[in-house]
């Protein structure tokens, strides 16, 4: 890998790769600035606790989806729904874009029904660019919708710039195929995107690596797919994410306190941990889990199954709606975040936060409690971060506030290939940088009293 302008790792603020590129690095050894990076970094995977928070860029080489316009896999999966017959439209497929034009001040937007199948046909064409709309926003707007239409009988009326006219059903049909399609193609890796999934294998090794007696690597996600659970799979790995059952898997969060070890060769020999096994906590949800009565063998009413594209269960996921700060609230969501800022607010801990945009403010505000604490240290890789929130920590100058960003190092797959070390491999690592240094700057000989040391 080359480093790019783009590419930038700074400390505190503070650069740490300027020192590098105003040397000429022979060509052996031009990833021996990545080197010092992976040594740093490896440090930080020896603390007393770490934990990794996962965002949506996380998932962008797979396949994954980012949200902040309409994907046009997810539009088309709604064109496909709502036409039918000759030209026709389903209601609810109106609702939508009528919920889509009210939640932004773009132009072009389609208006009616010639507009949406015009779209459609654009869309086969492959002629046409995803709508600027936040998938957020139309969430938000449909269920504020929702919100005030107590029966399915009931309808809203609003005059104004969007003349409103929807009945109950039709927010509802509008919202669960909506919601529906999400799901879908948050089903990763796509097929077109499989090898994304070895990026994840790596990944899952690399965290294995820390040494048995510090406490387990927690992997917490803000995404909905099942790319951990399908790279733990494949490399033999043990989950443990909260659900028990082999038939029938329910939400039991009392097994997180459970943990993995093997008898050792006699009898009265100690026991040993399994050196396969971590953590995962899904704080929004996924896409294979559905509700259900609640009854003594399943106290929450949450199951854990495998997701199916073709039918339409009633998912637990949190959408990007309104109510998601008040849906952490409840269980399983609550019991997951205060599982969350636990982990992080221990003493001596770090977090990995990848392909998060810092979006979500209940999530940022756990953060930002971990930071009071001294010996907290957050690792941010992003490719660009905006928001304002990283800029604020990025301006404090805290060397506690690591930043990696760039088309390599502030990727999830430049991250996990490059930068993220194998402690297995550490003190190579180590060593050849020592020797690269004392190579580049020898020591310099003592100077005596003058007098020649010949003899």
């Amino acid at each position: 890998m080359e480093m790019t302008p783009q590419d930038s790792f700074t400390i505190g603020g503070q650069s740490i790769l300027s020192t590098h590129s105003e040397q000429a690095v022979p060509a052996p050894e031009a990833n021996a600035p990545f080197l010092d990076i992976q040594i740093r970094i490896g440090t930080l995977l020896k603390a007393e606790n770490v934990a990794v928070l996962l965002g949506a860029g996380a998932s962008v080489d797979c396949g994954g989806p980012l949200l902040g316009s309409l994907p046009l896999v997810l539009e088309r999966q709604l064109l496909d729904e709502g036409l039918y017959g000759t030209h026709r439209v389903r209601r609810w497929l109106q609702v939508f874009y009528l919920a889509l034009r009210c939640s932004s001040t773009a132009h072009g937007l389609p208006r009616n029904r010639l507009d949406i199948i015009s779209r459609y046909e654009m869309l086969i064409r492959q002629n046409v660019s995803p709508l600027p709309v936040n998938v957020e926003k139309i969430l938000v707007t449909l269920h504020r919708w929702h919100s005030v239409l107590s029966t399915s009988t009931d309808r809203l009326r609003v005059d104004g710039t969007h003349h409103i006219n929807v009945k109950a059903s039709e927010v509802d049909a509008a919202l669960r195929h909506a919601t529906h399609a999400l799901a879908r193609v948050c089903d990763l890796p796509t097929t077109i995107h499989r090898d994304g999934l070895a990026v994840y294998e790596i990944f899952v090794r690399k965290l294995l690596a820390r040494p048995l007696n510090l406490r387990r690597t927690t992997i917490f996600t803000l995404n909905y797919d099942t790319l951990i659970e399908k790279a733990a799979d494949a490399v033999g790995v043990a989950l443990l994410d909260g659900f028990v059952g082999t038939h029938h898997r329910v939400f039991r969060p009392e097994s997180y306190e459970q943990d993995l070890y093997f008898p050792a060769e006699t009898t009265e020999g100690n026991v040993h941990r399994s050196d396969r096994v971590l953590r995962l906590c899904k704080l929004h949800g996924s896409i294979t889990w559905t509700s259900s009565e609640p009854s003594v063998a399943n106290p929450y009413g949450v199951r854990s199954m495998a997701f199916d594209p073709a039918k339409r269960s009633k998912s637990l996921l949190i959408y990007p709606t309104p109510a998601k700060s008040g849906d952490t609230l409840q269980l399983p969501y609550s019991e997951l975040f205060r599982r969350f800022a636990n982990s992080v607010g221990r003493p001596q801990s770090v977090l990995f936060v990848i392909g998060y945009s810092f979006g979500d403010a209940h999530v940022n505000t756990i953060i930002q409690q971990a930071l009071a604490i001294p010996s907290f240290t957050l690792v941010i890789v992003d490719k660009c971060p905006k928001n304002r929130f990283v800029t604020t920590l990025r301006n404090q100058q805290d060397r506690r506030i690591w930043i990696l960003q760039g088309p390599n190092l502030g990727t999830f797959l430049g991250f996990v290939r490059h930068i993220l070390p194998d402690l297995r491999d550490a003190e190579i690592n180590k060593r050849v940088v020592a020797t690269r240094r004392a190579l580049l700057d020898p020591p310099q000989p003592s100077v005596g009293n003058g007098r020649s040391q010949d003899r």
